[in-house]
């Protein structure tokens, strides 16, 4: 009897995807799937431990731009614009209601600038390059400076966005979870904020051995020893060390779709890795679990993936608080990120009908992404 031929694992993914995806993301789909299947877009990440002026001149003579820094000026001239013509607007009417121009101004600055207060918590130290919407220049590998460290780190931008959002504070004990390949790790370290503790943590040894490798070419000795690095199942860590962390990172295993509708290697749509792909929901929800359980009261959790799966993201979220509340009498809260969007909106494409979170959807001016995030507090 004849076998039938092996259908591509790419092809199963494209396949669940159009059948899914469409009905989640509509009118969308088509752009994002085209997008998925083209090539991604990356930016640079700044190491601040390296030579950081000579690499900015470097990467800014290519016209690329720190999008970070470029959008809190954005968003901090926007509000000063604002500000200024209301207060022309003020001075025109004179005294409102007996009070002066000064408070008229005062009022206006504070009724119409929603998104500084949130400027404040996006740490300006984590630089990342990007090229500008429709540019799909390529950066060059990065060059080791004196000391043989690397001057940045090529990674999706939007990756960094979990990064960005967890707002670690001065002193904070923080965990990544699931830190291999080590990327958002060493954004976690370029913040200069993570002096106590850096617990950064995988369940598989030979990814853990990649993580080392980046800490090493990027990071000078006397910071990774701020850096403990373990190999355990990330569902444990709650018996190990419940309740210690202000902030934890959780970057789960998913089904990678941009990796799954380009690549075989490693794809988790082959059909021998079925019931991995099934039951991933359930991973999750145990590491988000086991997250929330290692964070302290008060303490803050944000969950991410690269996938665009509903599934995988805003209903992990909701059972999971449903299941801290049930089970562990733990009241957790959903922090509104939504500022995300505005902030970040020249850079990356979001949408708008998530549910709970953000999610940057691919797009061929944009491309960058899957990516899902997502912030818990532990009250």
């Amino acid at each position: 009897a004849t076998v039938a031929p092996r259908i591509p694992s790419t092809r199963l993914a494209l396949h669940h995807f159009d059948t899914t995806y469409s009905l989640h993301l509509r009118e969308l789909w088509p752009s994002v799937r085209a997008g998925l299947l083209c090539e991604q877009k990356y930016g640079a990440l700044l190491n601040n431990f390296s030579a950081p002026k000579q690499v900015i001149q470097e990467l800014e003579l290519l016209n690329a731009t720190d999008f970070i820094s470029e959008a809190l000026q954005k968003a901090q001239q926007s509000q000063q614009d604002v500000a200024a013509r209301e207060a022309v607007r003020g001075s025109q009417e004179g005294s409102v209601e007996g009070r002066t121009v000064v408070q008229v101004q005062a009022m206006t600055q504070a009724e119409t600038s929603p998104l500084l207060p949130f400027c404040a918590s996006i740490n300006p130290k984590i630089k990342c390059y990007t090229f500008p919407r429709g540019d799909i220049t390529r950066f060059h590998p990065a060059r080791p400076d004196t000391l043989g460290l690397l001057g940045y780190y090529l990674m999706d931008a939007a990756s960094l966005l979990p990064v960005l959002a967890l707002d670690v504070q001065q002193n904070d004990l923080v965990l990544d979870l699931c830190a291999a390949p080590g990327g958002k790790t060493l954004a976690l370290l370029q913040t200069g904020l993570c002096v106590r503790c850096l617990a950064a943590n995988d369940i598989s040894v030979s990814r853990t051995k990649r993580l080392h490798q980046i800490l090493h070419n990027y990071v000078p000795k006397e910071a990774r020893e701020a850096v403990s690095v373990t190999s355990y199942d990330g569902r444990d860590w709650k018996d190990m060390e419940g309740g210690t962390f202000h902030k934890v990172l959780v970057d789960v295993p998913c089904t990678t779709d941009r990796h799954s509708a380009m690549e075989e290697d490693n794809n988790i749509f082959h059909k021998r890795r079925t019931k991995e792909r099934q039951m991933l929901p359930m991973l999750q929800l145990q590491l988000l679990m086991s997250g929330i359980l290692a964070t302290k009261p008060g303490g803050e959790v944000v969950y991410s993936t690269c996938s665009l799966s509903p599934l995988q993201n805003e209903c992990v979220i909701e059972r999971a608080v449903e299941i801290a509340e049930t089970e562990f009498n733990i009241n957790v809260h959903v922090v509104d990120l939504s500022h995300f969007r505005t902030l970040f909106q020249d850079t990356f494409s979001f949408f708008s009908d998530c549910r709970l979170g953000e999610l940057v959807l691919p797009h061929l001016t944009a491309n960058f992404g899957p990516m899902y995030f997502c912030k818990l507090r532990r009250m």
